[in-house]
């Protein structure tokens, strides 16, 4: 089961807490993409670890996979799929993760 989450005091709190909870956000909303999509492999401990060990590489790697896996869970619940895994990564890229967790939970919200 995947939990609608508020993206504004996910937002707030991450800002609040100096990055805290964002981790705790980037965990579990990773989980519920593997979730929705169906992936069991798309876990929210091993994505950290691991954008952790190739300091923050493994996270613009990240934001690619969370935008197909969510565009293939479209498909498989009969919508429309939009393909955001680009914007995802060009927001990574120049440092707007946060705004890609926020556009992910908007569409994790939408599937939930």
């Amino acid at each position: 089961m995947v939990q609608e989450r508020n993206i504004g005091l996910a937002v707030v709190l991450t800002l609040v807490t100096c990055g805290i909870y964002g981790i705790y956000w980037f965990i579990v909303l990773t989980n519920d993409v593997g979730r929705v999509s169906g992936d069991p492999s798309f876990t929210g401990g091993k994505h950290f670890l691991l954008s952790i060990v190739t300091c923050g590489i493994w996270s613009i790697i990240w934001s690619y996979q969370a935008g197909k896996l969510v565009e293939s869970a479209q498909r498989q619940r009969g919508l429309p799929g939009s393909d955001n895994s680009v914007l995802y990564l060009v927001l990574t890229i120049f440092g707007l993760g946060i705004v890609t967790y926020a556009l992910v939970q908007a569409d994790v919200n939408k599937l939930a």
